[in-house]
Protein backbone atom coordinates (compact mmCIF):
# COMPACT_ATOMS: atom_id res chain seq x y z
CA UNK A 1 0.00 0.00 0.00
CA UNK A 2 0.92 3.48 -0.40
CA UNK A 3 2.14 5.70 2.16
CA UNK A 4 -1.31 8.12 1.43
CA UNK A 5 -3.54 4.98 1.60
CA UNK A 6 -2.29 4.09 5.20
CA UNK A 7 -2.73 7.03 6.76
CA UNK A 8 -6.08 7.55 5.53
CA UNK A 9 -7.36 4.27 6.11
CA UNK A 10 -7.34 2.27 9.40
CA UNK A 11 -5.38 -0.74 10.42
CA UNK A 12 -8.66 -2.86 11.23
CA UNK A 13 -12.26 -3.12 9.75
CA UNK A 14 -13.88 -1.83 12.91
CA UNK A 15 -13.74 1.72 14.12
CA UNK A 16 -13.57 2.43 17.87
CA UNK A 17 -15.57 5.28 18.42
CA UNK A 18 -14.61 7.87 20.63
CA UNK A 19 -16.26 10.92 22.53
CA UNK A 20 -15.61 14.05 20.91
CA UNK A 21 -14.16 15.85 23.97
CA UNK A 22 -11.68 14.82 26.80
CA UNK A 23 -13.18 15.94 30.16
CA UNK A 24 -11.34 17.78 32.73
CA UNK A 25 -10.05 15.52 36.10
CA UNK A 26 -11.80 18.72 38.27
CA UNK A 27 -15.13 19.64 38.04
CA UNK A 28 -16.68 22.62 36.31
CA UNK A 29 -13.45 23.02 34.08
CA UNK A 30 -13.71 23.18 29.99
CA UNK A 31 -13.18 19.96 28.41
CA UNK A 32 -11.04 20.12 25.52
CA UNK A 33 -11.00 18.65 21.40
CA UNK A 34 -10.39 15.03 21.24
CA UNK A 35 -7.54 13.76 18.59
CA UNK A 36 -7.99 10.48 17.23
CA UNK A 37 -5.60 7.66 15.60
CA UNK A 38 -6.97 6.07 12.11
CA UNK A 39 -8.50 2.98 13.97
CA UNK A 40 -10.61 5.05 15.71
CA UNK A 41 -14.16 7.51 14.69
CA UNK A 42 -14.82 10.50 17.00
CA UNK A 43 -18.11 11.63 17.47
CA UNK A 44 -19.55 14.11 15.79
CA UNK A 45 -20.32 17.29 18.36
CA UNK A 46 -23.64 19.06 17.75
CA UNK A 47 -23.29 21.97 15.23
CA UNK A 48 -23.28 24.91 17.16
CA UNK A 49 -20.32 23.91 18.49
CA UNK A 50 -18.70 21.45 15.70
CA UNK A 51 -19.30 24.36 13.51
CA UNK A 52 -16.39 26.27 15.47
CA UNK A 53 -13.87 23.79 14.34
CA UNK A 54 -11.79 25.35 12.19
CA UNK A 55 -8.21 25.13 11.11
CA UNK A 56 -5.90 27.46 9.40
CA UNK A 57 -3.87 25.87 6.73
CA UNK A 58 -0.41 26.95 5.77
CA UNK A 59 1.85 26.01 2.92
CA UNK A 60 4.26 23.90 5.00
CA UNK A 61 0.85 22.09 7.21
CA UNK A 62 1.98 18.38 6.81
CA UNK A 63 -0.59 15.33 5.53
CA UNK A 64 -0.17 14.12 9.27
CA UNK A 65 -1.39 16.79 10.86
CA UNK A 66 -4.51 17.18 7.97
CA UNK A 67 -5.49 13.92 8.48
CA UNK A 68 -5.11 14.08 12.51
CA UNK A 69 -7.57 17.13 12.61
CA UNK A 70 -9.61 15.79 9.65
CA UNK A 71 -10.56 12.62 12.16
CA UNK A 72 -11.78 15.34 14.64
CA UNK A 73 -13.83 17.21 12.26
CA UNK A 74 -12.18 20.07 11.54
CA UNK A 75 -12.62 22.01 8.83
CA UNK A 76 -10.59 24.18 6.69
CA UNK A 77 -10.68 28.31 7.70
CA UNK A 78 -10.17 30.71 4.78
CA UNK A 79 -10.12 33.84 7.02
CA UNK A 80 -7.85 34.90 10.12
CA UNK A 81 -9.89 35.11 12.92
CA UNK A 82 -12.39 32.48 12.99
CA UNK A 83 -9.67 29.65 12.78
CA UNK A 84 -8.86 27.33 16.21
CA UNK A 85 -5.39 25.89 15.22
CA UNK A 86 -2.87 26.44 12.74
CA UNK A 87 0.67 24.18 12.45
CA UNK A 88 2.61 26.52 9.82
CA UNK A 89 5.91 28.81 9.77
CA UNK A 90 7.54 30.37 12.56
CA UNK A 91 6.72 34.27 12.26
CA UNK A 92 8.29 37.31 13.52
CA UNK A 93 7.90 37.97 17.56
CA UNK A 94 5.75 41.23 17.07
CA UNK A 95 3.69 39.06 14.46
CA UNK A 96 2.47 37.10 17.59
CA UNK A 97 0.36 39.84 18.04
CA UNK A 98 -2.20 39.18 15.70
CA UNK A 99 -3.32 35.71 17.85
CA UNK A 100 -6.47 35.59 19.18
CA UNK A 101 -7.27 34.56 22.45
CA UNK A 102 -9.15 31.46 21.29
CA UNK A 103 -6.13 30.01 18.62
CA UNK A 104 -3.29 28.11 18.63
CA UNK A 105 -0.25 28.53 16.40
CA UNK A 106 2.52 25.43 16.53
CA UNK A 107 5.44 27.85 17.79
CA UNK A 108 6.93 30.25 19.82
CA UNK A 109 8.31 33.96 19.31
CA UNK A 110 11.77 33.59 19.75
CA UNK A 111 12.40 30.10 19.65
CA UNK A 112 15.00 30.38 17.16
CA UNK A 113 17.36 31.09 20.63
CA UNK A 114 17.90 27.29 19.78
CA UNK A 115 16.46 26.52 16.97
CA UNK A 116 19.27 28.69 14.78
CA UNK A 117 22.75 26.25 14.93
CA UNK A 118 24.64 29.59 16.05
CA UNK A 119 22.50 31.22 18.39
CA UNK A 120 22.17 27.47 19.83
CA UNK A 121 25.99 27.28 20.29
CA UNK A 122 25.82 30.79 21.90
CA UNK A 123 23.29 30.15 24.46
CA UNK A 124 24.65 26.88 25.71
CA UNK A 125 28.25 28.34 25.23
CA UNK A 126 27.02 30.96 27.60
CA UNK A 127 25.67 28.46 30.51
CA UNK A 128 28.63 26.56 29.93
CA UNK A 129 30.48 29.66 31.15
CA UNK A 130 28.14 29.93 34.05
CA UNK A 131 27.70 26.54 35.40
CA UNK A 132 30.79 24.69 34.02
CA UNK A 133 31.73 21.65 31.47
CA UNK A 134 30.56 19.35 34.47
CA UNK A 135 26.89 20.20 33.52
CA UNK A 136 26.86 21.55 30.08
CA UNK A 137 29.61 19.65 28.41
CA UNK A 138 27.12 17.79 25.80
CA UNK A 139 27.55 19.58 22.58
CA UNK A 140 30.46 20.19 20.34
CA UNK A 141 33.14 22.99 20.19
CA UNK A 142 31.92 25.08 18.00
CA UNK A 143 32.80 28.60 16.01
CA UNK A 144 30.80 31.38 14.45
CA UNK A 145 32.62 32.78 11.13
CA UNK A 146 33.20 35.46 10.71
CA UNK A 147 33.10 37.20 14.02
CA UNK A 148 35.22 33.91 15.54
CA UNK A 149 37.61 33.68 12.81
CA UNK A 150 40.75 33.94 15.83
CA UNK A 151 39.39 32.16 17.39
CA UNK A 152 38.81 28.72 15.12
CA UNK A 153 42.25 29.81 13.67
CA UNK A 154 43.70 29.23 16.82
CA UNK A 155 42.02 26.01 17.91
CA UNK A 156 42.45 24.34 14.76
CA UNK A 157 46.31 24.74 15.15
CA UNK A 158 46.43 23.23 18.49
CA UNK A 159 44.92 20.38 16.78
CA UNK A 160 46.15 19.64 13.26
CA UNK A 161 44.56 16.11 12.95
CA UNK A 162 40.90 17.24 13.74
CA UNK A 163 38.21 16.88 11.34
CA UNK A 164 35.45 20.18 11.61
CA UNK A 165 32.45 20.41 10.43
CA UNK A 166 30.44 23.50 8.61
CA UNK A 167 27.65 24.31 8.72
CA UNK A 168 25.04 27.37 7.32
CA UNK A 169 23.51 28.46 10.82
CA UNK A 170 20.00 28.36 9.70
CA UNK A 171 20.01 25.21 7.19
CA UNK A 172 18.09 21.92 7.26
CA UNK A 173 18.25 18.65 6.13
CA UNK A 174 21.48 18.70 5.72
CA UNK A 175 21.68 21.40 3.16
CA UNK A 176 25.13 23.15 2.62
CA UNK A 177 27.18 20.60 5.53
CA UNK A 178 30.37 19.74 4.40
CA UNK A 179 33.60 17.84 6.59
CA UNK A 180 36.91 19.11 6.25
CA UNK A 181 40.23 19.30 7.63
CA UNK A 182 42.34 22.09 5.82
CA UNK A 183 41.98 25.86 6.26
CA UNK A 184 41.71 26.42 2.79
CA UNK A 185 38.46 24.00 2.76
CA UNK A 186 36.38 26.92 4.50
CA UNK A 187 33.84 28.73 2.46
CA UNK A 188 35.00 32.41 2.74
CA UNK A 189 32.46 35.43 3.16
CA UNK A 190 29.34 34.06 4.11
CA UNK A 191 28.10 33.31 7.92
CA UNK A 192 29.63 29.91 9.14
CA UNK A 193 28.91 27.21 11.94
CA UNK A 194 32.05 25.44 11.95
CA UNK A 195 32.12 22.40 14.78
CA UNK A 196 34.14 19.96 15.90
CA UNK A 197 33.50 16.83 13.98
CA UNK A 198 32.48 13.70 16.59
CA UNK A 199 35.23 11.58 15.41
CA UNK A 200 34.52 8.78 17.25
CA UNK A 201 30.98 8.11 17.12
CA UNK A 202 29.22 4.74 18.50
CA UNK A 203 28.65 2.58 15.74
CA UNK A 204 26.11 -0.31 14.64
CA UNK A 205 27.33 -2.87 11.67
CA UNK A 206 30.10 -0.14 11.00
CA UNK A 207 27.77 2.75 10.65
CA UNK A 208 27.33 5.91 11.86
CA UNK A 209 23.68 6.87 12.96
CA UNK A 210 22.13 9.84 14.55
CA UNK A 211 18.80 10.01 17.21
CA UNK A 212 15.74 12.23 16.52
CA UNK A 213 13.65 12.93 19.26
CA UNK A 214 10.84 14.63 20.21
CA UNK A 215 10.54 16.86 22.32
CA UNK A 216 6.98 18.93 23.29
CA UNK A 217 6.89 22.29 25.32
CA UNK A 218 3.44 23.48 26.20
CA UNK A 219 4.00 26.32 28.32
CA UNK A 220 7.61 28.37 29.08
CA UNK A 221 5.89 30.33 32.17
CA UNK A 222 5.79 28.03 34.06
CA UNK A 223 7.90 25.56 32.21
CA UNK A 224 6.70 22.49 30.84
CA UNK A 225 8.69 19.67 28.40
CA UNK A 226 7.60 16.63 27.15
CA UNK A 227 9.52 14.16 25.63
CA UNK A 228 7.47 11.50 23.15
CA UNK A 229 8.36 7.58 24.05
CA UNK A 230 9.77 6.63 20.45
CA UNK A 231 11.77 8.65 18.08
CA UNK A 232 13.98 7.81 14.80
CA UNK A 233 17.35 6.00 14.18
CA UNK A 234 18.91 7.08 11.30
CA UNK A 235 21.92 5.57 9.37
CA UNK A 236 24.67 6.66 7.18
CA UNK A 237 24.17 4.57 4.22
CA UNK A 238 27.63 3.78 3.75
CA UNK A 239 30.10 2.44 6.59
CA UNK A 240 32.31 4.81 8.74
CA UNK A 241 35.90 5.54 7.98
CA UNK A 242 37.95 7.78 10.39
CA UNK A 243 40.22 7.96 6.81
CA UNK A 244 40.66 11.90 5.88
CA UNK A 245 40.46 10.87 2.49
CA UNK A 246 36.65 9.93 3.10
CA UNK A 247 35.68 13.71 4.31
CA UNK A 248 34.34 14.33 0.81
CA UNK A 249 31.74 11.12 1.15
CA UNK A 250 28.45 12.80 3.24
CA UNK A 251 27.22 9.25 2.31
CA UNK A 252 29.03 7.86 5.37
CA UNK A 253 29.61 11.28 7.79
CA UNK A 254 25.79 12.69 7.18
CA UNK A 255 23.04 10.64 8.52
CA UNK A 256 20.09 13.49 7.31
CA UNK A 257 21.67 13.79 4.08
CA UNK A 258 19.18 13.43 1.05
CA UNK A 259 19.41 9.82 0.30
CA UNK A 260 16.36 6.84 -0.34
CA UNK A 261 16.54 5.38 2.89
CA UNK A 262 15.70 2.02 2.96
CA UNK A 263 12.84 2.06 6.28
CA UNK A 264 11.65 -0.46 7.96
CA UNK A 265 7.96 -1.86 7.61
CA UNK A 266 8.37 -3.32 10.84
CA UNK A 267 8.73 -0.87 13.61
CA UNK A 268 10.51 -3.65 15.73
CA UNK A 269 13.03 -4.47 13.43
CA UNK A 270 16.32 -3.43 13.18
CA UNK A 271 17.37 -3.44 9.51
CA UNK A 272 17.47 -0.82 6.85
CA UNK A 273 18.92 2.79 7.14
CA UNK A 274 15.93 3.90 9.79
CA UNK A 275 14.85 2.25 12.90
CA UNK A 276 12.83 3.53 15.53
CA UNK A 277 13.95 4.64 18.74
CA UNK A 278 12.73 1.69 20.81
CA UNK A 279 14.41 -0.64 18.41
CA UNK A 280 17.46 0.95 19.51
CA UNK A 281 16.69 0.35 22.71
CA UNK A 282 16.10 -3.37 22.49
CA UNK A 283 18.92 -3.61 20.72
CA UNK A 284 21.45 -2.09 22.98
CA UNK A 285 20.03 -4.38 25.81
CA UNK A 286 20.63 -7.67 23.95
CA UNK A 287 23.91 -6.07 23.93
CA UNK A 288 24.10 -5.75 28.24
CA UNK A 289 23.96 -1.72 27.09
CA UNK A 290 22.06 -0.18 29.66
CA UNK A 291 18.99 2.04 27.54
CA UNK A 292 17.39 3.65 30.39
CA UNK A 293 20.70 4.88 31.98
CA UNK A 294 21.30 6.44 28.08
CA UNK A 295 17.27 7.68 28.13
CA UNK A 296 18.04 9.18 31.40
CA UNK A 297 20.86 11.29 30.00
CA UNK A 298 19.01 12.10 27.16
CA UNK A 299 16.20 14.16 29.19
CA UNK A 300 18.76 15.78 31.02
CA UNK A 301 20.59 17.47 28.03
CA UNK A 302 17.20 18.12 26.64
CA UNK A 303 15.82 20.25 29.82
CA UNK A 304 19.00 22.25 29.88
CA UNK A 305 18.81 23.27 26.03
CA UNK A 306 15.37 24.27 26.55
CA UNK A 307 16.00 25.98 29.90
CA UNK A 308 18.80 28.13 27.67
CA UNK A 309 16.13 29.88 25.55
CA UNK A 310 14.06 30.41 28.44
CA UNK A 311 14.85 34.31 28.78
CA UNK A 312 14.71 35.37 26.05
CA UNK A 313 10.96 33.28 24.79
CA UNK A 314 9.60 34.32 27.99
CA UNK A 315 10.23 38.21 27.40
CA UNK A 316 8.74 37.69 23.78
CA UNK A 317 5.65 35.91 25.28
CA UNK A 318 5.07 38.65 27.98
CA UNK A 319 5.69 41.28 25.01
CA UNK A 320 3.73 40.07 21.98
CA UNK A 321 1.36 37.25 23.00
CA UNK A 322 -2.12 37.85 24.77
CA UNK A 323 -2.80 34.75 26.48
CA UNK A 324 0.11 31.59 27.05
CA UNK A 325 -2.49 29.41 25.74
CA UNK A 326 -1.96 30.50 22.20
CA UNK A 327 1.66 28.70 21.74
CA UNK A 328 2.83 25.38 21.79
CA UNK A 329 5.88 24.14 20.54
CA UNK A 330 7.79 20.44 18.73
CA UNK A 331 11.19 20.37 18.57
CA UNK A 332 13.16 17.60 16.98
CA UNK A 333 16.73 17.22 18.77
CA UNK A 334 19.40 15.77 16.40
CA UNK A 335 21.56 13.77 19.11
CA UNK A 336 24.92 11.69 18.24
CA UNK A 337 26.03 9.01 20.73
CA UNK A 338 29.67 8.17 20.72
CA UNK A 339 31.85 5.36 21.38
CA UNK A 340 30.95 5.58 25.31
CA UNK A 341 27.25 6.00 24.76
CA UNK A 342 27.17 9.69 25.81
CA UNK A 343 24.56 11.72 24.02
CA UNK A 344 25.34 14.85 22.50
CA UNK A 345 23.10 17.41 21.16
CA UNK A 346 24.12 18.46 17.30
CA UNK A 347 21.06 20.50 16.88
CA UNK A 348 17.78 20.95 17.30
CA UNK A 349 14.61 21.91 14.91
CA UNK A 350 11.91 24.11 15.35
CA UNK A 351 9.93 22.71 12.05
CA UNK A 352 10.91 18.98 12.25
CA UNK A 353 10.21 17.55 9.19
CA UNK A 354 7.23 15.58 9.87
CA UNK A 355 7.01 13.98 6.54
CA UNK A 356 5.75 10.22 5.96
CA UNK A 357 6.87 8.77 3.29
CA UNK A 358 7.20 5.15 5.07
CA UNK A 359 5.11 2.89 7.16
CA UNK A 360 7.95 3.31 10.29
CA UNK A 361 7.35 7.00 9.87
CA UNK A 362 3.83 7.23 9.83
CA UNK A 363 3.72 5.16 13.05
CA UNK A 364 5.47 6.67 14.88
CA UNK A 365 4.67 10.46 13.93
CA UNK A 366 0.74 9.72 13.49
CA UNK A 367 0.62 8.54 17.28
CA UNK A 368 2.89 11.26 18.40
CA UNK A 369 1.27 14.03 16.61
CA UNK A 370 -2.53 12.67 18.05
CA UNK A 371 -0.56 12.89 21.13
CA UNK A 372 0.95 16.11 20.80
CA UNK A 373 -2.51 17.14 19.75
CA UNK A 374 -4.76 15.98 22.79
CA UNK A 375 -1.85 17.61 25.11
CA UNK A 376 -2.47 20.72 23.52
CA UNK A 377 -5.46 21.23 25.12
CA UNK A 378 -8.14 22.79 22.07
CA UNK A 379 -11.07 24.44 23.67
CA UNK A 380 -13.62 25.40 21.74
CA UNK A 381 -14.62 29.07 22.16
CA UNK A 382 -17.95 31.11 22.86
CA UNK A 383 -19.55 31.63 19.59
CA UNK A 384 -19.47 35.08 20.23
CA UNK A 385 -16.53 35.55 20.72
CA UNK A 386 -15.29 34.31 17.33
CA UNK A 387 -15.39 37.26 15.17
CA UNK A 388 -13.92 38.84 12.31
CA UNK A 389 -13.33 42.60 13.39
CA UNK A 390 -10.29 43.29 14.87
CA UNK A 391 -11.06 46.34 16.69
CA UNK A 392 -14.27 44.33 18.35
CA UNK A 393 -11.55 41.62 19.12
CA UNK A 394 -9.45 43.96 21.05
CA UNK A 395 -12.63 45.93 22.51
CA UNK A 396 -13.34 42.33 24.18
CA UNK A 397 -9.99 41.30 24.67
CA UNK A 398 -9.78 44.80 27.33
CA UNK A 399 -13.33 44.03 28.24
CA UNK A 400 -12.91 40.23 29.31
CA UNK A 401 -9.21 41.40 31.20
CA UNK A 402 -11.41 44.05 33.16
CA UNK A 403 -13.98 41.44 34.09
CA UNK A 404 -11.53 38.90 35.40
CA UNK A 405 -9.90 41.12 38.00
CA UNK A 406 -13.56 41.55 39.36
CA UNK A 407 -13.81 37.90 39.49
CA UNK A 408 -11.42 37.64 42.03
CA UNK A 409 -12.24 38.59 45.63
CA UNK A 410 -10.85 41.89 47.54
CA UNK A 411 -9.40 39.82 50.06
CA UNK A 412 -7.82 37.62 48.33
CA UNK A 413 -6.33 39.44 45.50
CA UNK A 414 -4.83 41.23 48.56
CA UNK A 415 -3.25 38.18 50.11
CA UNK A 416 -2.08 36.94 46.27
CA UNK A 417 -0.27 40.41 46.22
CA UNK A 418 1.51 40.07 49.41
CA UNK A 419 2.50 36.35 48.38
CA UNK A 420 3.80 37.83 45.48
CA UNK A 421 5.53 40.39 47.11
CA UNK A 422 7.30 38.13 49.24
CA UNK A 423 8.61 36.01 46.44
CA UNK A 424 9.64 39.62 44.38
CA UNK A 425 11.92 40.37 47.26
CA UNK A 426 14.19 37.59 47.46
CA UNK A 427 16.70 37.24 44.77
CA UNK A 428 17.18 33.96 45.62
CA UNK A 429 14.20 32.36 46.92
CA UNK A 430 15.43 30.77 50.04
CA UNK A 431 14.71 26.85 51.13
CA UNK A 432 11.89 28.80 53.90
CA UNK A 433 10.55 29.95 50.87
CA UNK A 434 10.18 26.71 48.76
CA UNK A 435 9.16 24.71 51.81
CA UNK A 436 6.15 27.53 51.95
CA UNK A 437 4.68 27.85 48.33
CA UNK A 438 2.25 25.00 48.70
CA UNK A 439 1.12 25.79 52.51
CA UNK A 440 -1.69 28.09 51.01
CA UNK A 441 -2.45 28.52 47.38
CA UNK A 442 -3.95 31.57 45.44
CA UNK A 443 -6.02 31.56 42.53
CA UNK A 444 -3.26 31.49 40.29
CA UNK A 445 -1.22 28.71 41.76
CA UNK A 446 -4.58 26.62 41.53
CA UNK A 447 -4.77 27.82 37.85
CA UNK A 448 -1.69 26.48 37.10
CA UNK A 449 -1.80 23.08 38.95
CA UNK A 450 -5.32 22.09 37.54
CA UNK A 451 -3.79 23.36 34.04
CA UNK A 452 -0.73 20.96 34.75
CA UNK A 453 -2.82 17.78 36.07
CA UNK A 454 -5.18 17.74 33.47
CA UNK A 455 -2.67 18.28 30.75
CA UNK A 456 -0.29 15.51 32.13
CA UNK A 457 -3.50 13.15 32.07
CA UNK A 458 -3.82 13.62 28.01
CA UNK A 459 -0.28 13.14 27.46
CA UNK A 460 -0.62 9.52 25.59
CA UNK A 461 3.14 8.35 25.02
CA UNK A 462 4.74 11.14 26.05
CA UNK A 463 6.73 11.81 29.00
CA UNK A 464 6.58 14.84 31.09
CA UNK A 465 10.18 15.57 31.74
CA UNK A 466 9.88 19.12 33.28
CA UNK A 467 8.77 19.42 36.17
CA UNK A 468 8.85 16.42 37.73
CA UNK A 469 10.29 15.14 41.28
CA UNK A 470 14.12 15.76 40.09
CA UNK A 471 13.48 18.89 38.45
CA UNK A 472 14.26 21.04 41.36
CA UNK A 473 18.18 20.60 40.56
CA UNK A 474 17.70 22.59 37.28
CA UNK A 475 16.31 25.49 39.18
CA UNK A 476 19.38 27.17 39.46
CA UNK A 477 19.61 27.45 35.47
CA UNK A 478 17.05 29.40 35.28
CA UNK A 479 18.49 33.19 34.55
CA UNK A 480 15.97 34.39 37.16
CA UNK A 481 13.84 32.16 39.56
CA UNK A 482 9.92 31.81 38.08
CA UNK A 483 7.70 31.65 40.91
CA UNK A 484 5.45 28.99 38.81
CA UNK A 485 8.35 27.24 38.16
CA UNK A 486 9.14 26.61 41.63
CA UNK A 487 5.68 25.93 42.45
CA UNK A 488 4.88 22.93 39.99
CA UNK A 489 8.29 21.69 41.15
CA UNK A 490 7.33 21.50 44.62
CA UNK A 491 4.19 20.35 43.95
CA UNK A 492 5.89 17.20 41.62
CA UNK A 493 8.45 16.58 44.59
CA UNK A 494 5.40 16.42 47.18
CA UNK A 495 2.99 14.00 44.97
CA UNK A 496 4.88 12.57 42.00
CA UNK A 497 3.65 8.97 42.00
CA UNK A 498 0.39 9.44 43.80
CA UNK A 499 -2.75 8.70 41.89
CA UNK A 500 -5.42 9.94 43.26
CA UNK A 501 -3.21 13.77 43.25
CA UNK A 502 -5.14 14.68 40.83
CA UNK A 503 -8.34 15.15 43.12
CA UNK A 504 -9.13 18.35 44.07
CA UNK A 505 -9.40 17.43 47.88
CA UNK A 506 -5.21 16.71 47.62
CA UNK A 507 -5.07 19.96 47.12
CA UNK A 508 -3.04 21.31 50.42
CA UNK A 509 -4.60 24.28 52.40
CA UNK A 510 -1.73 24.38 54.89
CA UNK A 511 -4.98 23.65 57.76
CA UNK A 512 -7.38 26.16 56.50
CA UNK A 513 -9.02 26.23 53.16
CA UNK A 514 -7.33 28.64 51.05
CA UNK A 515 -9.78 29.06 47.63
CA UNK A 516 -13.84 29.56 47.31
CA UNK A 517 -15.73 29.19 44.15
CA UNK A 518 -16.29 33.21 44.46
CA UNK A 519 -12.35 33.85 44.30
CA UNK A 520 -11.44 31.84 41.36
CA UNK A 521 -11.30 32.96 38.27
CA UNK A 522 -13.89 32.45 35.68
CA UNK A 523 -13.62 30.45 32.63
CA UNK A 524 -15.90 30.51 30.04
CA UNK A 525 -17.32 27.28 27.47
CA UNK A 526 -19.72 27.69 24.86
CA UNK A 527 -21.91 30.22 26.17
CA UNK A 528 -21.54 28.80 29.86
CA UNK A 529 -19.87 30.47 32.48
CA UNK A 530 -17.75 27.94 35.10
CA UNK A 531 -14.98 27.90 37.82
CA UNK A 532 -12.78 25.69 38.95
CA UNK A 533 -14.21 24.36 42.47
CA UNK A 534 -12.43 24.45 45.65
CA UNK A 535 -13.35 24.27 49.32
CA UNK A 536 -15.07 27.46 51.27
CA UNK A 537 -12.66 29.57 52.48
CA UNK A 538 -12.35 31.59 56.01
CA UNK A 539 -12.25 34.84 56.46
CA UNK A 540 -8.72 34.29 57.88
CA UNK A 541 -7.24 33.89 54.07
CA UNK A 542 -5.07 37.20 53.84
CA UNK A 543 -3.78 36.12 57.25
CA UNK A 544 -2.92 32.69 56.69
CA UNK A 545 -0.92 33.67 54.06
CA UNK A 546 0.91 35.96 55.19
CA UNK A 547 2.03 33.88 58.16
CA UNK A 548 2.63 31.39 55.30
CA UNK A 549 4.97 33.34 53.41
CA UNK A 550 7.05 35.08 56.70
CA UNK A 551 10.21 34.75 56.75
Amino acid sequence: RSCAEILTKPLSSEKVVRPALIYSLFPNVPPTIYFGTRDERVEKLPWEQRKLLRWKMSTVTPNIVKQTIGRSHFKISKRNDDWLGCWGHHMKSPSFRSIREHQKLNHFPGSFQIGRKDRLWRNLSRMQSRFGKKEFSFFPQSFILPQDAKLLRKAWESSSRQKWIVKPPASARGIGIQVIHKWSQLPKRRPLLVQRYLHRPYLISGSKFDLRVYVYVTSYDPLRIYLFSDGLVRFASCKYSPSMKSLGNKFMHLTNYSVKYQANADETACQGHKWALKALWNYLSQKGVNSDAIWEKIKDVVVKTIISSEPYVTSLLKMYVRRPYSCHELFGFDIMLDENLKPWVLEVNISPSLHSNSPLDISIKGQMIRDLLNLAGFVLPNAEDVVSSSSSSGRSSARSASLGKCRMAPEHFTAQKMKKAYYLTQKIPDQDFYASVLDVLTPDDVRILVEMEDEFSRRGQFERIFPSRISSRYLRFFEQPRYFNILTTQWEQKYHGNKLKGDMSSLPTGGQPSLSMQMLPMMKYSGQTSRLSASPTSQSTGDSLLAAVSP
